[in-house]
């Protein structure tokens, strides 16, 4: 849940829409598809949430739905998690190299080593009438800077409780009147999902503060 709710809120740092693929859904049954993408929609409310199969074909029209002549998707996330083979999928051909996880620890190779802008075939076979994909390296973290408004509306849960708090400057912890930790208590909302707002927003108190600096010494 918190690289995805990191990798939203990047998105919407970005004026991007941010959409959540989860692949690989010829993996598992059913149910545990269903229970992934709840847990999914539940840290990233208002996004939409597709699942696909690049071996089956499954969901992919969900994501050419998306797409068209004069729009773009970027796949970002770990190695591993089928963004080439999605693309592939999409071409309907073998374009780019693709590479299971590492058997050991289940980590994905690094197959993608350059960024691969691919048009998509429209409807009618015609080159990038279908839009764009950027296919991307796989990544293992990325920061945030800059990036509060952002924060604020994938976190537009947490951001309304906070003004029923009895401080301001609530940091939804131990402070009195805090109306963040009452909904945590009442078991209306996720105290690790506080945690990790808690934990983003003090990164990207850190990385201003860091900015500042390196512009005073300038």
């Amino acid at each position: 849940p918190g690289r995805i709710e990191r990798l939203v809120v990047l998105a919407e740092d970005s004026g991007a829409t941010p959409l959540v693929v989860l692949t690989k859904i010829d993996l598992v049954g059913p149910d545990e598809v269903d229970e992934v993408r709840a847990t999914v929609a539940a840290v990233a409310p208002g996004v939409d949430v597709l699942t696909v199969s690049n071996v089956t074909g499954a969901g992919l029209g969900e994501v050419r739905r998306r797409l068209g002549r004069g729009r773009t998707l970027a796949l970002v996330g770990p190695s591993g998690t089928g963004k080439s083979s999605l693309v592939n999928a999409l071409v309907g051909r073998e374009l780019l190299a693709t590479g299971a996880v590492r058997p050991g620890d289940a980590r994905g190779r690094h197959t993608t080593t350059v960024r691969e802008l691919v048009a998509i075939p429209g409807p009618d076979g015609s080159e990038g009438g279908g839009g764009l994909v950027l296919d991307t390296p796989g990544i293992r973290a990325i920061g945030l800077a800059d990036a509060t408004e952002a924060l604020e509306r994938v976190f537009a849960d947490i951001e309304e409780l906070a003004r029923s708090c009895r401080f301001a400057d609530c940091a939804h912890d131990t402070e009195p009147g805090c109306a963040v930790q009452a909904a945590v208590a009442a078991g209306e909302l996720d105290r690790r999902r506080v945690e990790r707002h808690r934990a983003l927003r003090a990164e990207i108190a850190e990385q201003a503060e860091r900015a500042r600096r390196r512009r005073k010494r300038r």
